[in-house]
């Protein structure tokens, strides 16, 4: 598990600092100290972001540290904050993430020095609570808060009484940071709290039973006297929204802000997305579509507990704003360069999709961009410590574009050629967990992991009681038996169709989850080489219900210029026919839908349209041509494949199992000839020849030879040392694989 520590890839400016001095309020502790202020004349950056992982008096954290780092590296390289402007407080930095710690560092650094037309950003990542508060009508008199590091419980007259800062003295703060262009970032909840699977919930005990202390109070009345606001009018002014700006919240009041396991370290699930997203996002893009396709990442990636909100100034286009309020043309990047020794470089790799990360090591490729997207040199990776990388230049076309600050784009992926699919252990096993552990290792590429320790990518556990009443609650369409085995996400969303009877012995339900197990592997195995934001193909598809003439959801490949961005960029308005929960469009059963790929190149492509189902079993829906077999997956230039065409006899529809279905499209420059031939033996099985073909059979060798196939059109365009490599190479000026997600409901289930 790595947190990233400040000497391996970040420059602070400690030997710069001066001390500010004593803030407003005399808060003692003066160890807060930033670099001078730059001139008034120009608009400033500023930035305050509070991480905490340790407690004193409550469960330690894991991804709170390397959620600011994440924040750090994105407003530098992407949204030009100067680092002396950016003030971290966390467990790792001079001035500590304690109540006084953090109050005093948002009045010294925010307060004190921002002025009207500076952009203010202040993020937290750490746990979230309630408190009981009399005055407040807001959530049945109950106040979010933030727990300081130093958390402390008093009880007086036998009501516990907690130290934590409550939103409502961020209201007041936010009220006096002198500037409307504040964006409030806060990965934390007060719902759950715990473990979920091989998440981290954010959150710790709260609720009526608490109240703020005299503390809490006392500033508070400090602040409502320094900003002339009576009690009565901060109740009014927080009914009617926030402050001022915009605040984005991991998730909903009534659902959970998880951290979670990556390769090599953990993070907050909410703020890796974001974050990650907008290093491949233009900067203009208003920031509600950021959210909106965030919250779509976050249920299909993590957890469907797990929704971010955005608010908005009442009576203001905030919503409709660049993100951070800063619009500057960037060329997107999946990295950059954070130093440089001789022919080494240090990078830092902030863009990097989560699902993709194990593509993303030894032998993969960057391309050097300067400030127009221009291609100036390829740098190699050869190795990768969680998000930071060393690699070395294998070409340079002017001298001087190498220097820290530049950025990288995507250009080759390193597909490991033995990916292992990582099978967490869940507790309700018992004392059988030994025995589950056991078997699964029995299976090849199937890896058992022990929870809260790693990387998993689905748990293999015992249906419980609580479970049975939470999908009960819900309404769940399917409810497993009690104690019955089976396959969960790792936030413990159930893998429809993979639980067996209340009896089912642990060997027994292994064995009859094995051409399971395959059909996941193989999905993730094709899942890692989704580059939607990083191909140079200029592909479009989209899915349209049959009859209608609006696009229900649809995925363009962006050309990497900075110019065309937000031409090409094509984000459908929501079909007035279809419900859309977290961006995913909830279809209901029985509805005929199609597929349209649009091939925009001026060459001929090579297409391959797969469907992965709730249950993880895999249809190929093109080709489905098979009489015609040599050119069966050929789409010439400028053409417009649909799926299905007028003449093919087959249609489709949406069926069970209800769940969220992922359609995966494809495009290749070269012949996808291995798995063609194999998909062709497939077909001959069929009586009617012409139509899909389902491959639960051999799901991974299948997925396995189109990988090779994508390797075989990539060592032509790549140096010979590293054609060499074990693993399979993935070329985004030679392939583009885009995602496309939706929900199959019952017609119930669409109503408003």
């Amino acid at each position: 598990m790595t947190h990233f520590p400040r000497r391996q890839f970040l420059q602070f400016t400690g030997s710069a600092l001066t001390t500010l001095g004593i803030n407003y309020f005399n808060i003692k502790n003066q160890s807060l100290r930033y670099a001078q202020a730059v001139s008034a004349s120009t608009p400033r950056k500023l930035a305050l972001l509070i991480g905490i992982n340790n407690y004193q008096t409550v469960a330690n954290l894991k991804g709170s540290i390397t959620d600011i780092y994440l924040q750090r590296e994105l407003l530098i390289h992407r949204f030009g904050f100067h680092p002396q402007d950016i003030l971290l407080v966390s467990d790792e930095s001079d001035i500590k993430p304690t109540r006084a710690g953090i109050l005093q560092a948002v009045e010294e650094h925010l307060i004190q020095q921002a002025k009207p037309g500076d952009t203010v950003v202040y993020h937290f990542s750490g746990h979230g609570s309630q408190v009981f508060d009399q005055h407040s009508p807001l959530l049945e008199n109950l106040n979010s808060t933030f727990v300081p590091s130093d958390r402390t419980i008093s009880v007086v007259n036998n009501q516990p009484q907690v130290s934590d800062i409550t939103g409502k003295t961020l209201f007041l703060l936010m009220s006096a940071i002198n500037t409307e262009n504040l964006t409030v970032v806060l990965d934390s909840c007060y719902a759950g709290g715990g473990k979920r699977g091989n998440l981290t919930i954010r959150s710790t005990p709260g609720g009526k039973q608490y109240t703020p202390s005299h503390l809490e109070l006392e500033y508070q009345q400090k602040w409502l006297s320094h900003l002339n606001i009576s009690p009565t009018e901060l109740e009014q002014r927080r009914q009617q929204g926030i402050a001022k700006g915009i605040v984005i919240a991991a998730a909903r009041n009534n659902q959970v802000a998880a951290e979670a396991y990556l390769d090599d370290f953990v993070t907050g699930a909410f703020t890796y997305l974001m974050t990650q997203y907008l290093w491949q996002e233009n900067s203009n893009t208003p920031v509600k579509t950021v959210i909106t396709n965030i919250s779509r990442s976050i249920n299909s990636t993590f957890t469907s507990n797990q929704t971010p909100e955005l608010t908005a100034k009442t009576n203001s286009n905030n919503a409709r704003k660049p993100t951070y309020f800063i619009s500057q043309p960037v060329p997107t990047a999946e990295a950059v360069i954070t130093q440089i020794t001789g022919k080494n470089v240090n990078l830092w790799l902030g863009g990097i999709p989560p699902q993709a990360l194990a593509a993303f090591n030894q032998n993969a490729i960057f391309q050097l961009i300067d400030n127009q997207g221009m291609e100036q040199g390829k740098i190699q990776l050869e190795s990768r410590n969680g998000l930071t990388g060393i690699g070395k230049v294998l070409e340079l076309q002017t001298p001087g574009s190498l220097k820290p600050g530049t950025l990288l784009q995507e250009r080759i992926r390193a597909i490991p050629s033995d990916y292992q699919l990582r099978i967490g252990l869940d507790n309700s096993l018992g004392q059988d967990i030994t025995i589950a552990r056991n078997e699964i290792a029995k299976i090849e590429r199937v890896q058992p992991v022990t929870l809260q320790t790693g990387e998993i990518h689905y748990i293999f556990g015992r249906l419980t009681a609580a479970q049975q009443a939470e999908l009960k609650n819900k309404q769940a369409p399917y409810i497993p038996p009690l104690h019955s085995l089976g396959l969960y996400t790792e936030g413990l969303d159930l893998i429809p169709g993979s639980f067996g009877n209340a009896k089912e012995t642990i060997e027994n339900a292994i064995t009859r989850l094995q051409p399971k197990f395959r059909s996941l592997l193989a999905a993730r195995i094709i899942k890692l080489t989704l580059n939607a934001n990083s191909s140079r193909l200029n592909v479009v598809a989209a899915l349209n219900i049959v009859g209608t003439q609006e696009t229900v959801a649809s995925q363009n490949f962006i050309l990497r210029s900075i110019q065309k961005v937000n031409e090409l960029f094509v984000n459908p308005p929501p079909n007035p026919q279809i419900n859309y929960e977290n961006g995913i469009p909830q279809i209901p059963l029985k509805t005929l839908i199609r597929f349209e790929i649009k091939n925009q190149e001026n060459s001929d492509l090579y297409i391959t349209v797969l469907v992965i189902n709730p249950e993880g079993n895999i249809d190929v829906i093109f080709p489905n041509t098979w009489s015609d077999a040599d050119n069966a997956t050929l789409v010439p230039a400028e053409k417009t494949l649909r799926i299905p065409n007028s003449q093919d006899i087959w249609q489709l529809e949406i069926i069970e199992p209800l769940g969220i279905t992922e359609i995966l499209v494809v495009a290749s420059k070269s012949p996808l000839r291995k798995s063609l031939q194999s998909l062709q033996t497939i077909a001959k099985r069929q009586v009617n020849r012409d139509v899909p073909v389902t491959i639960a059979d051999n799901p991974t060798e299948i997925i396995d030879l189109l990988i090779e196939d994508i390797h075989s059109g990539t060592l032509r365009n790549i140096p010979s040392s590293t054609s060499k490599t074990a693993a399979r190479l993935s070329d985004t000026t030679q392939l583009a694989t885009m995602s496309i997600t939706y929900q199959a409901v019952k017609s119930s289930q669409t109503q408003n």
